[in-house]
Parts: C-alpha cells; structure tokens; sequence
C-alpha cells in the first residue's frame, strides 16, 4: 500500500513537472482559448435564431473549437519549441472529424434519454446517474483522441472506457481533490451532480464546459476560503483560462503516463522516470 502510495505521488510529481515545461512552451494556448471563447458567444448569438439548423452550425463551431485547443494542447505537450500565433490558425480544422463523431454517436440516445425523462417520476436522478456514469467512462475521451491511434469514434469510446477501469484510482484522484470545496459546500451533492451532468453531456468535448469546469472549481475553492463572491467573480474570469489551459496539459501528461502501463510496470518506471 506505502509502495502505491509513493508510486502515485512519484506519478503527479511528474505529470506536474512536465506540465509546468508545457505551460513555458504553450502560455500561448491561453490566449487562444479566450479568443475562441468569444468566438463561440458570437457563434451562439447567431445560432440562436436558427432552430434546429442553428443547433447543427453550434455544434460544427464547437468541434473546431475543441479541436483547435486539443492540437494546441498536444503541441505544448510534445514539441520542444514554444507555440507562435501561426501554430494557433494551424490549429484549426484538427480533430473536427473525431469530435464530430463522437458527439454524433452520444446525440441520439441522449436525445431519446431527454425525451423519456421528462414523463418519468425519477427522471431527474435517472438523468443524473446517466450523466455521471458517462463523465466517469468517457473522462479521458479528450485525451485518447491526440494520443492514442483510433479508427474510428467507437473507437475512442472503448479505450476510454478500457483505461478509466485500468486506471480510475490515479486519473480520478487529483479532480477529487478539486472538487473538495464544491462536495462540503451547503449544496455539496447536488453541485457535483449537476456539474458533472453538464461534463458528460458532452464527453469532455463541449467547449463551453472547458472553461465553464475550471471556473466553477475555482470560484468554489476562493468561496472555501473566505473571499467576497463580488471579488471571487472577477478573480475567477481572470484565472480559469490558465488553470483550464494548466488542467488540460496535466491530464494529458498523466494519461501519457498511464495509458499502456500497468501499476506494476510503473513500479519499476517511476524510481528512473525524474
């Protein structure tokens, strides 16, 4: 058990090393995702009108979005040199397909889940349980279509679900943490269900929910430690694109980490891993 333990903080202290590298390489992926947080406003102000077709544009506007940021991200992670504003226009247009695609496999049945909820007594929890299990299996989605050669969206689906069996304990543990001040808040339960539900909607693959995550964590963590809510407000706007941006380079330094090594392989990996 000591020996796990000592594993697993060998494991972080090396994700977040790697991931303090990655951020000097990649501080511009900040930038870039404010730019492309506004750009999806003004794509929603524009969709709204449009009824089902608006809904079809928002969505091919999120998967170039979520993308573009994943491109980035694997950059910051596996280049050497920093990122320049053409890596940023470069990006777009990477991963549009896979997000597609997996979006499209989720949209229907959650579709049918919505419409068979609303006439259910139980269909607020149905919902919720629904919604968390699909956080939970497809967690990692973001970080296998960069990293892992896949075929097809089917594809990413099993490994994602492959690797959080394999590897819940570590993935897990460090969001667990963050998630501290939001489980002991006065509305504890019902904050963790309903932000997970927004996260698995869209498999980690809604854009909006890539900054919306982070803020609502840090704003929880400022609220735990006394700091005005007119204060902690702008606090959190000023600080969720690098913390998004930092949580993302983690996560997929860990899931690098992780994927294809078993507990007892990293046994022997951790000691010369520095």
């Amino acid at each position: 058990m000591s020996q796990m333990l000592t594993d697993t903080l060998a494991l972080y202290r090396n994700a977040f090393r790697k991931t303090g590298q990655s951020l000097v390489r990649g501080w511009m992926t900040m930038l870039a995702v404010v730019g492309f947080g506004f750009l999806l406003v003004l794509a929603t102000q524009i969709a709204s009108p449009l009824g089902m077709i608006g809904g079809f544009v928002l969505g091919a506007v999120n998967a170039l979005l979520v993308g573009a940021t994943l491109s980035l991200i694997e950059q910051s992670i596996r280049q050497t040199r920093a990122i320049t504003f053409q890596d940023i226009w470069g990006s777009v247009g990477h991963y549009f397909w896979d997000v597609i695609g997996i979006g499209f496999i989720l949209w229907l049945p959650l579709m049918a889940l919505d419409l068979s909820m609303q006439t259910n007594p139980y269909g607020q929890l149905m919902s919720y349980v629904t919604f968390l299990l699909i956080f939970l299996l497809l967690n990692p989605a973001p970080e296998i279509i960069y990293q892992v050669r896949h075929d097809s969206p089917l594809e990413v689906l099993k490994t994602s679900y492959q690797f959080v069996l394999e590897n819940w304990i570590e993935w897990f543990l460090p969001f667990a943490v963050m998630l501290i001040p939001i489980v002991l808040s006065p509305m504890g339960l019902q904050s963790f269900f309903s932000l997970s539900s927004r996260v698995g909607r869209g498999a980690g693959l809604d854009f909006s929910q890539i900054l919306v995550l982070p803020f609502t964590i840090l704003g929880g963590w400022l609220d735990y430690v006394g700091i005005p809510s007119s204060i902690s407000w702008y606090l959190g706007l000023l600080f969720t694109p690098p913390l998004a941006v930092t949580m993302l380079l983690f996560r997929g330094h860990l899931f690098a980490s992780l994927h294809g090594v078993s507990r007892r392989q990293r046994q022997f990996v951790s000691p010369f891993d520095k």
